[in-house]
């Protein structure tokens, strides 16, 4: 129980007790004066009914304002919800095109690379063809000077 509750409840429990200890006193009729009109009625009854009367009041307020809290707290999550889908969407949209750069820059750097992976095949061909011309080249130097030194033999 909240401290303010027992407050309040001590001091209506309190009104309460004193309202039934003298309740001969609260009832004794006396003169009663509104300004213009005089009555005789029992002056602690209308003060009991009255502070009464504010208490419903008090309640009453509270209640709507309680309510108003309420339905204001709802509308804000509702609005929170709305808000976080908002950016659960957009989220997802970056994501998408996240996504869809990092596709195409792969794709890019992968036709990139084969690219160069053509030329390094062709200039490795073309190496390799050249070598295989200088050893047959070296080769038949070989044989000639062979054939020169035979002939001479």
């Amino acid at each position: 129980m909240n401290l303010r509750t027992f407050f309040l409840l001590l001091t209506v429990a309190a009104i309460a007790l004193l309202a039934a200890l003298n309740w001969n006193t609260l009832a004794a009729p006396s003169p009663v004066s509104l300004g213009l009109v005089s009555f005789t009625a029992p002056l602690g009854l209308l003060m009991l009914g009255l502070t009464v009367l504010l208490g419903v009041f008090f309640v009453a307020y509270v209640l709507s304002l309680q309510g108003t809290v309420l339905m204001d707290a709802r509308r804000h999550a509702k609005e929170m919800q709305v808000q976080r889908e908002l950016a659960d969407k957009a989220e997802a949209s970056r994501f998408t095109e996240l996504r869809q750069y990092l596709e195409t820059h792969h794709s890019q750097a992968q036709s990139a690379l084969w690219a160069r992976l053509d030329a390094l095949d062709a200039r490795i061909a073309a190496r390799m063809l050249e070598s295989d011309n200088s050893t047959a080249a070296y080769v038949g130097q070989l044989e000639q000077q062979l054939r020169a030194r035979r002939d001479l033999g």
